[in-house]
């Protein structure tokens, strides 16, 4: 099993209340990095995000009206990555996930990934794969001010189903320019929406409703055309010649349409939470088995990463006892905080899920939570910052973990 691990750069108040400066949040964050490139995980993963949660309350259609503090300061991903290859040897680097409709849009995102990795490149002797996650974005908020919202009364009414769809365009775009290629327009697949983008028959009444209403037409249509998010004439990013044996894409998305047409472009991984259940994580790999861009070689599952948080206690002076106890506790601190941010309430179910989601424990706990719940050739991205600012204990958590959890998981091979 591979273990990498996953760095949320959160600020935002810990289970104690403490919230530290920005600075402070940095100086951890890279301290953490050296740390995790020393004990021999794969990649660390960094969450990206954009704009301030805390005004983002005070829009009229608030996406986190209770957040407090900032999801995180991540906000141009290329600047990170290269202050981590810097600090680091052994490690590689990866987004957890971009969003490719905020900070400029695909093009914008396809031409600083390039300019990153000619420069990453220009050593011969670098092997170090930056490893692009993309997604829609999980808070909208962040994508309006770039000009993804409705532009009349039908995409509004669409919305939940046509942003996915503006997604869809954004990859096709991102993907062809990283290849290299020369694109317009009118060379990307146009977006039709029909009965097959709706949950229900009534959301797909709705928007032929509006589309009715918007085109003076008389009866309801069958499909409805979406002009082009993105107008432009033929482009092409440079720099051109970088090596691209050092980039790993990999998309955010559970829609099987999405992941089978991305990886027409380009081998697209794929990424899940631990909390994706079993029969749709097998589902995916199986998809991807017949589907991955054949530029990738062969499907395996490592090429899937999941997420999981680590409450690990190994603490000095407990029994193992207690230090079960004691994790357990912190997990359902830290749990309920951010359940707490997330809505403004608590909801003992939803912390109960998340709590048998998460791999909580002492050393021998945690191991066998691992061995009965994932694939020996599953790649975990271990989360231990989740609302825990004190980066002692963090950096301790995840020696724990890489010493004494990762080698009786694989025999004995760390």
């Amino acid at each position: 099993m591979e273990f990498d691990v996953f760095f949320s750069i959160s600020q935002t108040p810990d289970t104690t209340g403490y919230k530290p400066t920005e600075n402070e949040m940095f100086a951890n964050f890279f301290d953490q990095v050296e740390k995790a490139d020393e004990l021999g995980f794969g990649i660390g993963w960094v969450a990206q995000a954009h704009l301030s949660t805390e005004v983002q309350k005070r829009n009229s259609k608030p996406v986190v009206p209770h957040y407090p503090g900032e999801v995180g300061l991540c906000t141009d991903f290329v600047q990170i990555a290269q202050k981590m290859f810097t600090r680091s040897k052994r490690m590689e680097v990866g987004s957890a996930v971009m969003c490719l409709l905020a900070n400029g849009g695909p093009i914008a995102h396809a031409e600083r990934i390039g300019a990153f990795l000619a420069m990453h490149g220009m050593d011969s002797a670098e092997k170090r794969k930056l490893h692009i996650g993309f997604s829609s974005g999980r808070f909208e908020f962040m994508a309006r001010p770039y000009g993804i919202v409705p532009r009349d009364i039908v995409e509004e009414v669409a919305w939940p189903a046509l942003r996915g769809q503006i997604f869809a365009e954004a990859s096709e775009i991102f993907l062809r320019l990283l290849n290299g290629e020369v694109i317009s327009t009118d060379m990307i697949q146009k977006t039709v929406l029909t009965r097959d983008n709706f949950r229900s028959d009534e959301d797909w009444t709705a928007v032929q409703e509006a589309a009715i209403k918007l085109h003076n037409l008389e009866n309801p249509p069958e499909s409805i055309k979406i002009s082009p998010r993105y107008e432009f004439e033929e482009i092409k990013t440079i720099p051109q010649e970088w090596r691209r044996e050092l980039l790993n894409l990999i998309v955010g998305s559970h829609d099987p349409r999405l992941q089978i047409e991305v990886n027409k472009w380009a081998p697209v991984q794929v990424f899940n939470l631990s909390i994706t259940p079993p029969h749709l994580i097998n589902q995916t790999h199986e998809r991807m088995t017949e589907h991955y861009h054949p530029n990738g070689g062969t499907w395996n599952r490592n090429m899937m990463p999941r997420t999981v948080m680590v409450f690990v206690n190994d603490e000095e002076g407990l029994t193992p006892e207690q230090r079960s106890a004691a994790a357990q506790d912190e997990a359902r601190a830290a749990l309920t905080t951010y359940w707490n941010a997330l809505e403004g309430t608590i909801d003992p179910a939803k912390v109960e899920k998340a709590t048998d989601n998460a791999v909580i424990g002492n050393v021998e706990e945690v191991r066998s939570q691992i061995i009965d719940r994932f694939h020996p050739e599953d790649r975990l991205m271990c989360w231990f910052d989740f609302f825990n600012h004190d980066s002692d204990r963090v950096m301790r958590n995840m020696e724990a973990f890489m010493t004494k959890v990762s080698p009786a998981v694989n025999g004995g091979i760390v």
